[in-house]
Order: structure tokens, then sequence, then C-alpha cells
């Protein structure tokens, strides 16, 4: 059975660079450290040899005529820039022996910044999901909120790296981002305090339900510990007795492959294969687990529009090759691998050399993975955060989005206001000031920041509180009718 080989493992993520302090995260950096060795040599044609012969006769224009003093070295990374660009893929990267340096953190490193991974979706830096826990999350960053400015400053026309470089910063610092969300007019401000970002990757508990106990293990990335965690966490629950698992990859943007291959290995029969990975030729490669029988317990697996990558491949397998059922709503939709190559000068490529299919075969690119069971969260986990300006109020009569947001933060925190189509309507009013009375606020009816911030904070409260998760419950209430 093909194994993945851990001398040219690759990195299977959604994300373009995880924003942290010192850097962010090369993302496509093979599992071992590979020693900087020149690129290999390739045939090369006349044309390309008149192609190269052109390239460096402009750059000596350049450097001989243009009107101010240009650093040869900038102007070769701009042309493998421009080479890279013109693949038209957001996850294939060149960054140059200095940006290298800033990302040399492997995924099984900790790191400081805001924890989140960002991608270029087209001209656009968008946000894939935040890192569960982190400041990004607590923020109330969304999957696909687009970065429309960083400190006041536009990222139009921004590379990625140079975006990130932005954002970064050391914990305690401040960022402010400007995010258009999709769906919403207005365009929302973030201010983020930078922290350290945790870098444990498996949380593990036992959910007893009617007296039956459930395992649930998160997984909020693949690193290079997150087998052995997963491992210590399933052998845990399982010496506890559990009589079900839900394995629960929302909000997980990948990470590497051969992590998922190990932790396969415990939880998908080797009946079909875990994944397969096709070459530009079209030629696939099977990967199998070598598990032979299915766990003589129910498995539900729950997802979201931030699950990605590396953990579509797991809810494929899970689903797929094991006959798990999912639960949630639609994955990312990222279906290609790329592969790390560090070149002599300490510069690096990160290209994507493969796509990789599910079990049956199919290609979920830019379509995502369906759950068996489409659940949706309640409007309030999906309500953007107010941001107000100077002595801006909501109020009666008024109409909006933002409106429309306060009514569903007003559902979260126990004060329903009836509708939540963004009209102030008098039933707002009330449950606002009911609200603003159980807050010891000032009693006034209508919303302004502090009334704003106590919303946000009630949201955040009703969205940790497992009661109010549906795809949770949702998966719990399969579980409990499978148990024989």
């Amino acid at each position: 059975m093909k194994k993945f080989s851990s001398k040219a493992v690759v990195l299977l993520m959604a994300l373009s660079l995880i924003v942290g302090a010192l850097g962010s995260f090369a993302v496509f950096s093979a599992v071992q450290h590979r020693q900087a060795t020149p690129a290999p040599a390739v045939e090369t044609s006349a044309a390309a040899s008149g192609e190269t012969a052109k390239l460096k006769t402009i750059h000596d224009l350049i450097e001989k005529d243009y009107f101010q003093k240009v650093s040869s070295s900038k102007l070769y990374d701009g042309a493998i820039q421009g080479m890279i660009n013109a693949l038209g893929d957001p996850f294939s990267s060149y960054m140059n022996a200095q940006t290298a340096s800033d990302f040399t953190q492997s995924l099984s490193s900790s790191f400081q910044g805001i924890g989140a991974e960002v991608q270029m979706v087209g001209n656009t830096i968008s946000i894939v999901a935040p890192i569960k826990g982190s400041p990004a999350e607590k923020a109330g960053l969304k999957p696909n909120d687009q970065i429309v400015a960083i400190n006041g400053k536009s990222t139009e026309g921004l590379d990625i790296n140079t975006a990130v470089n932005r954002i970064r910063g050391k914990k305690g610092t401040t960022v402010q981002i400007k995010i258009k969300r999709p769906g919403v007019s207005n365009i929302l401000t973030f201010s983020i305090k930078r922290d350290d970002i945790p870098i444990q990757t498996v949380n593990s508990r036992m959910i007893h339900q009617n007296g039956q106990p459930i395992g649930y293990i998160a997984i909020t990335q693949f690193n290079e510990n997150t087998d052995q965690e997963f491992s210590k966490a399933l052998t845990s629950l399982q010496d506890q007795k559990m009589k079900g698992l839900i394995i629960d990859v929302r909000g997980n943007p990948g990470g590497y492959l051969q992590a998922v291959e190990k932790m396969a290995n415990l939880l998908v029969p080797d009946s079909k294969p875990i994944v397969q990975v096709q070459d530009r030729s079209g030629k696939k490669t099977p990967f199998y687990s070598t598990l032979k029988e299915k766990k003589s317990y129910p498995v539900v697996g729950l997802i979201d529009g931030g699950s990605a990558s590396a953990a579509e491949i797991m809810a494929g397998a899970l689903n797929q090759a094991a006959g798990y059922p999912l639960v949630g709503v639609k994955s990312f939709g990222k279906g290609t691998v790329q592969q790390g190559i560090e070149l002599s000068d300490k510069s690096e490529l990160k290209l994507t050399t493969d796509k990789w299919l599910t079990p049956d075969g199919d290609w979920i690119h830019k379509k995502g993975i369906q759950p068996t069971y489409k659940v949706l969260q309640p409007s309030y986990f999906y309500a953007a955060p107010l941001t107000l300006k100077k002595g801006q109020t909501l109020k009666y009569d008024q109409t909006g989005s933002s409106i429309g947001d306060a009514q569903k933060m007003l559902i979260a925190a126990g004060f329903d206001p009836k509708r939540t189509d963004g009209y102030f309507s008098q039933t707002t009013r009330q449950a606002v000031l009911a609200f603003q009375k159980s807050a010891h606020l000032s009693a006034t009816g209508a919303i302004d920041q502090k009334t704003a911030d106590a919303l946000q904070a009630a949201t955040l409260k009703a969205i940790a509180n497992p009661k109010n998760d549906k795809q949770l419950n949702e998966a719990i209430n399969i579980i409990e009718k499978s148990i024989k």
C-alpha cells in the first residue's frame, strides 16, 4: 500500500500565511527541513533561451539607465514574482531570502499574532478561517472576510507577504483591520490585540448525553505533532468506554498530509483510499489506511466553511471511505497540493504540484464537501460586530444591516426583538431597554458603542456555550440514535 514519504511530504493548507509576529507561518514547508540546494537543471528550448536573454537585457537596461538606483536582486525577485503571479494560483508563491527568513516557524511552533489564515482571491486578501481561540476569532473575523485596509492603509495592490507584514506584530500591540464581508453593505472595522497563538491542535472531552458517554475531539490544524495528540486523545476516550465519537474539523485550515494519514489509520478502514493524489499527467496515486475494520462505535464528523484542504481530506475519508456521516455546512473547497522548495540562496518557492481527490475520485476544489446533514448555526453566530462612529447611535425607526446584526445579538443575549430584518422597531427598542437594564447600562433604548460592546460580549458567551451549537447537538443526536 502506498505510504506518504517522510522525506517528501507536502503541506495541504488552504491558507497562504498564518499571521504571526516574527513572521507568518510558511504554510507549504516540508515536514523535514531540506538542505539548501540549487534547483535541478532542466532542458532549455531555444525559445526559452531567447526569453531568458530578453529578461537579462531588460534587467541590464533598468540597472544601467533607470533614473534611480535599484538593486539587481530586487529586479530578479520582481521578475520571479511576476512568473508566480502569471500562474493565477493563490497557493503558489515565492519569497526572497529576507522574507523567507521571517516565515521559518514551522507548524509545530508557537507564535504571536492575531491567528488568522489568509489567502489571495484574485487581487483580494481574504480570510480562510480564524484559528479557534485566537484574537481573530474572539474579535469576530469570519471565513471569506475580505481585508480592505490595515492600520488605515488600503490593501489594494498589496501582495500577500506585504499585507501579512503589516498585520503581524508583538504580543499586546493592536492592529486595525477593515473588512468587507459578503452580504454586509458597510465596511467593518476590527481593532485586534495581538497575543500568543496556542499551539495545541487537539482538544478532547467526554460528553455525557442521557447517560451515554460520547467522545468529542476537535482538531484545529494538522501539524507535526497533531497525530500524536490525536492518538492520545482517542486512546483516553476509548479507555473511558465511550459509545460514540465526534470528530470536529470546523475552522481547521489544513496542514500536513502525513498527519492526516496517521490519524486516518486509526479510524478509516482500508477498503478505499484515504486520498488520491493526481499529477499533471493525470496519474493517480492512492494512499491507503492500515486499519482493517471500522470502529465498533459510531463516528460523526463536523465541518464548516473554514474546514479546508487537509481537513477536507479527513472529512472526505471519514465520509466516503468509512461511511461516517458529516454534519454542518459546505467546506471551503481547496483541492491542490503544494511543495516547499528551498533554493540555494535561502529563498523559497511554494509550488502547486498536484491535486488531490477524495476516496471516490471527486475533486472538491472550489466546490467543497457537502455535509450529510446540513445544519446552520443560530443567526447570531454570523452577526458582524458593531463598530459605530463617534457619537453615533442606532435607534427607533432606523434601518440597516448593523441593526439586523444588533437584533441577532439581542437574541444571543436572551432578549428577542422578534425580528432580524434590520428595522429598529418598537419591539427592538423594548429588547434593547431590557438588555441595558440587565447589563447595568444607561437605559435609553438606543444602541451606543457601550451597548454594542456589551452585546458583542454576550454574543461571544452564547457562541461558546455548547448548548447553542446546533451542529454539535445534531451530531450528538445522530450518535445517540446509532448506539446499539
